[in-house]
């Protein structure tokens, strides 16, 4: 969910291994590293590749370093029907009935997203064995797209809300995620398991959800592409929520154009979630067609300059950034959001008051095990040694002690954080200077795992977008000490478009993402703490 919010004994292969640890070499030849779904599509039109044979690579390199080798652990369960789809998506193939671009393609979802037969546990125990008997809407329009969902990731439990002090990446179910670049660095959170398995080529795509950085913080220490979509352009129904004013569920990728047709496929109107019957927008874009070199030229980028201090490499980054874009001839301008962190009381406030409603809906309307929060904080207290061996449940409390939706706090802390963050925040820096967008880091680079002290988190630059519930993208754009860092493009709501196009042309021009190594940690002479 989030970690610009919150700052059981694991399972062996979940933990950080030390420093001086040796592990074996992951596979160095998997034919279809670093391929995107285009070129994915080409050799299955060919008749060089199909789905079955894909899927099944998938599985085996899953085995290899996420299940052995390094042990990644950012599967948290696989789909028992995965080759059966993807042998069903070859039989439609032979017959001409290629239902889009994702027809054949596996794709990974987070444990907080409804997929039958599995289970959605949000990495707790307490719902290890609760399978909804249906999917979430995201889920099936994928399957109708011919997408062959490969199975489940692992996140941060409850989607990093659960205590102040957690470990991104660990949950009582699923153990400790790994990030690839350095096995003893965090993956950010709460999308970790899904931004891991994407950047290590478990798979292609798959779907994260975030509240406040929990695609595109994990996607930036990852070295992968997230792309957060206005509240609204993707229904939430059949996922756990957390909050209903900034939940929403988007692609993670290795390119922009994968997120781009992903994105194509995800995004559509939903009954059963009102805030996709939107007036302001109609038939999603055609988000593939806005996939053009040279959509820089003639752009005017605002720079949050503020935001450099999150790290020095990330803000030296930036600048390097920025002159790739003046010399595509973008204006580079230097803006402001006015109202920037004012809301982050009223955020809290409002996540703490939907997260209570939000949550008891879905559990019961899905006839879950435990259905109230009272009993899920009943039984980490009971399970304790499983469930909190690294932190608590203050969040679960806090938000336990709330009262309804109607109370004044609620409505007033719920429009003032939209306000201040949307209206006259990121609108005001964009009308100020007619910007097309506004860049800054994403976050700094991968902080070393701590369960004792839990994250080390060195701050973010796409807070605002979140709480407006405003749409924001992520793209590699350089390392520090071999750790990936990503430039996260804001803009005003339902402007996914207009992002997806600045996006892919700076991608197009840096090349800027490196696959993972695999270190056990950092080289000693390149080590930062932080």
């Amino acid at each position: 969910m989030l970690l610009g919010i919150t700052s059981a004994l694991a399972a062996c292969q979940g933990r950080a291994p030390p420093a001086d640890t040796a592990l074996p070499a992951p596979p160095t030849d998997f034919i279809y590293a670093e391929l995107d779904i285009a070129d994915l599509q080409a050799r299955m039109r060919s008749g060089e590749l199909d789905s079955r044979r894909l899927t099944q690579a998938y599985l085996e390199r899953i085995a290899a370093i996420d299940k052995a080798g390094p042990r990644l652990n950012a599967v948290i369960e696989l789909n028992p029907d995965a080759l059966k789809e993807a042998t069903l998506r070859d039989v439609e193939r032979k017959s001409n009935a290629v239902r889009g671009p994702l027809h054949g393609i596996p794709v990974l979802l987070k444990d907080n997203i409804d997929a039958t037969p599995m289970a959605t546990s949000a990495g707790s125990l307490a719902l290890k064995d609760f399978r909804p008997g249906q999917d979430a809407t995201l889920v099936r329009r994928l399957r109708e797209a011919g997408a062959v969902i490969l199975g489940k990731t692992n996140l941060s439990e409850w989607a990093n809300f659960r205590s102040m002090h957690s470990t991104s990446g660990w949950s009582a179910r699923g153990g400790q995620t790994l990030n690839p670049y350095a096995l003893d660095r965090n993956p950010c959170g709460s999308s970790s398991g899904s931004a891991v398995a994407v950047s290590a080529n478990l798979v292609a795509v798959s779907i994260g959800t975030e509240t406040d950085g929990s695609i595109i913080c994990p996607a930036a220490v990852n070295g992968v592409v997230g792309l957060k979509p206005t509240v609204g352009l993707v229904s939430r129904s059949g996922i756990l929520p957390i909050s209903h004013s900034q939940d929403t569920a988007g692609p993670i990728t290795r390119s922009v154009s994968d997120a781009a047709v992903l994105l194509g496929v995800l995004a559509g109107r939903d009954p059963s979630d009102a805030a996709t019957i939107n007036a302001a927008w109609n038939t999603a874009p055609d988000y593939p067609a806005r996939l053009r070199p040279g959509a820089l030229k003639g752009a005017r980028i605002g720079v949050l300059r503020s935001k450099f201090g999150i790290h020095p490499d990330a803000g030296a980054a930036m600048e390097g950034a920025i002159k790739v874009m003046r010399e595509a001839g973008a204006t580079i301008v230097d803006a402001e959001i006015p109202t920037d962190g004012q809301w982050d009381a009223d955020e809290l406030e409002l996540m703490l008051y939907e997260f209570k409603h939000g949550l008891e809906r879905y559990l019961s309307e899905r006839k879950a095990p435990l259905t109230t929060l009272t009993q899920l904080i009943g039984y980490n207290q009971q399970y304790q040694v499983s469930e909190m061996p690294y932190f608590g449940q203050e969040l679960f409390e806090q938000a336990n002690a709330k009262g309804g939706l109607g109370e004044s706090a609620y409505i007033t802390a719920r429009g003032r954080a939209r306000r201040l963050a949307g209206p006259e925040g990121i609108d005001v820096a964009l009308r100020g200077q007619r910007l097309d967008a506004l860049i800054a880091p994403a976050t700094g680079p991968a902080w070393l795992t701590d369960h004792k002290a839990g994250d080390h988190f060195p701050g973010a630059g796409y807070g605002a977008a979140a709480v407006a519930g405003y749409p924001s993208l992520t793209v590699p754009m350089g390392n520090s000490d071999g750790l990936p860092l990503g430039i996260v493009f804001i803009g005003t709501a339902w402007s996914e478009a207009r992002l997806i196009e600045l996006g892919y042309d700076y991608e197009q021009l840096t090349r800027a993402r490196k696959p993972p190594e695999y270190w056990p940690s950092l080289p000693s002479q390149d080590r930062r703490a932080r």
